[in-house]
């Protein structure tokens, strides 16, 4: 058949009638790069694939999750020495770009043939490469390699919008955005343009004359990081912050999301992305997820315009509690806190309580907050100055809060400082499922690339801990839902929670088992818990 610009062409009915009996027959091992990718391709053409066994990006991604790039053409050329066809060659680029459907069959099939022998050599060296390497071997293959079916079947449910409220919302922080504006203008004393960085730092350090903060090869620096730092000497760096949060809401998400739906499904299909993070964290785009900021209400609210498709549905959430801070306890073995998690206390006051020394009754909110500001630090690597930015005590205060800290809990401090013996022993630090992150700059010379590395040894180990336990559950609930057929569809993955689109009528009883299946995913001696929610949006709770 003849395509466009006269391109031979095979017909779709002809290839779905030889191959689609090979791709749905579960005993035919299939083998591929992004196959994530293929499945989605496949299964929209009517040829979904069953036997999926061994995904060669997903395998380079767990032997070295550091890596800059496990795409099939950096792959060939560092492990196989050997350099592939460009795309470019047969679509070119630029605004005389092809679409593949218009190259020649038979050149596309040299093209396609490339790839699938340049895949069955990676396979055949990092399948090796993994049976040298148990731990990780199993991790790929019962674990990682199972999750790309789930993500595949997640990117395929996608999840539905309400564009009424976006363009309200759009209104709304437009509104937001020009009261900011005068108010920065008024403090700056005259117009600028708060998004250009050179503009800002010559407001903020010459006419104000404020304190420089960093200087790099851009000039001079107007990050969040500095502007938190500038925010005790001028009112503006808090504007100007507040202004960003806001322009990014609008820009990213109200503004665009609507625009993002697909016009066949009527859904928003994001992309899960299992080979980004060095951690292990699932991270997302097209759009970004993760990054709704939700301390704000208006943040919180880009969550209402995710809703259900029908009236008699609902979005359930199911959301790990302090996930990071339990699995601190249980790894250091700390018997106050294992105690105080098992008998489902308040982990903030109880640690206030003690660290200070008062009675439970007697802790204020004041004392709470600098107890999980120190707790999360401790997991992040804040320092004294992190944290006394963080709670308004001066930085003396704060070290001496630290100090105290650790002096209750000797526990933890032996165990962050077990983390980064190992990592300087081995070379890498390890998660509960025997992920590895290679760790370098451990014996560095330079105090701050040393603290660096430090803090990502032990970041490493509870994060990374936290996101195996996610994808074991992601694991655990879409098999009961697939062995059940369950009316039930796993949306989306947002740092240790899970959201659903189900019945109203059996949000209760489906909350229920999804609890179970989440905290029920690894074996600890601390309890997990999982607080679940449910209404007509993902903002909503019952």
């Amino acid at each position: 058949m003849r395509g466009p610009l006269g391109a031979t062409y095979l017909d779709l009915a002809d290839v779905r009638a030889e191959l689609g009996p090979i791709l749905a027959d579960e005993e035919v091992r299939k083998i591929g790069q992004n196959i994530k990718y293929d499945l989605l391709v496949l299964r929209n053409a009517g040829m979904p694939i069953a036997g999926v066994y061994f995904d060669t990006m997903v395998a380079s991604y767990c032997l070295d999750p550091g890596r800059s790039s496990h795409s099939m053409d950096n792959m060939a050329r560092d492990y196989l020495n050997y350099e592939c066809v460009p795309i470019v060659n047969l679509i070119g680029k630029g605004k005389n770009q092809l679409t593949f459907d218009m190259v020649d069959a038979a050149v596309a099939c040299e093209y396609a043939a490339e790839d699938a022998d340049v895949t069955w050599q990676l396979y055949a060296y990092l399948k090796a490469r993994l049976e040298t390497q148990p731990r990780i071997a199993k991790l790929f293959a019962e674990v990682e390699m199972p999750l790309v079916s789930v993500l595949a079947q997640m990117e395929y449910n996608g999840v539905s919008l309400d564009t009424a409220l976006l363009r309200q919302m759009a209104g709304e922080l437009s509104e937001a955005l020009e009261f900011l504006d005068e108010r920065i203008y008024e403090q700056a004393g005259g117009v600028f343009n708060i998004d250009s960085p050179k503009q800002l730092a010559e407001i903020l350090f010459d006419k104000l004359g404020l304190k420089s903060g960093r200087v790099g090869k851009a000039g001079r620096s107007t990050d969040a990081s500095v502007l938190e730092q500038l925010s005790d000497q001028h009112p503006i760096a808090d504007l100007v912050l507040e202004h960003r949060t806001l322009s990014k809401l609008k820009n990213t998400y109200a503004d665009k999301l609507a625009g993002m739906i697909n016009p066949r499904t009527n859904r928003l299909h994001a992309s899960f992305n299992q080979t980004v993070t060095a951690t292990g964290r699932l991270s997302s785009s097209d759009p970004n997820l993760q990054n709704i900021p939700i301390r704000t209400e208006l943040g919180r609210k880009i969550r209402a315009a995710f809703v259900p498709a029908k009236e008699t549905d609902c979005i359930l959430s199911a959301d790990y509690s302090q996930i990071e801070l339990r699995l601190l306890a249980d790894f250091s073995r700390d018997e106050a806190l294992m105690a105080a998690f098992a008998a489902d206390q308040d982990i903030h006051r109880f640690v206030a309580s003690q660290v200070y020394d008062v009675p439970l009754a007697e802790v204020t909110n004041q004392m709470r907050a600098r107890s999980k500001s120190v707790s999360f630090g401790v997991i992040y690597g804040q320092g004294a100055f992190g944290l006394a930015r963080s709670t308004g005590m001066s930085p003396a205060e704060a070290k001496e809060f630290i100090e105290g800290y650790f002096a209750r809990y000797g526990s933890i401090r032996a165990f962050l400082d077990e983390c980064i013996a190992k990592a300087k022993e081995t070379g890498y630090a390890e998660t509960i499922l025997g992920r590895r992150r290679r760790i370098r700059d451990l014996d560095s010379k330079n105090g701050g690339r040393r603290a660096l590395a430090e803090r990502l040894a032990v970041n490493t180990v509870i994060q990374g801990s936290a996101a195996d336990l996610i994808k074991v559950a992601m694991l655990n609930v879409q098999r009961k839902i697939d062995t059940e057929r369950l009316p039930v569809a796993v949306l989306l993955q947002v740092h240790d929670e899970l959201v659903f689109e189900l019945p109203a009528a059996e949000a209760e009883e489906h909350g229920r088992w999804i609890a179970e299946a989440m905290t029920t995913a690894l074996e600890l001696d601390v309890p997990l818990k999982v607080d679940v929610a449910y209404g007509p949006s993902w903002l909503s709770d019952k």
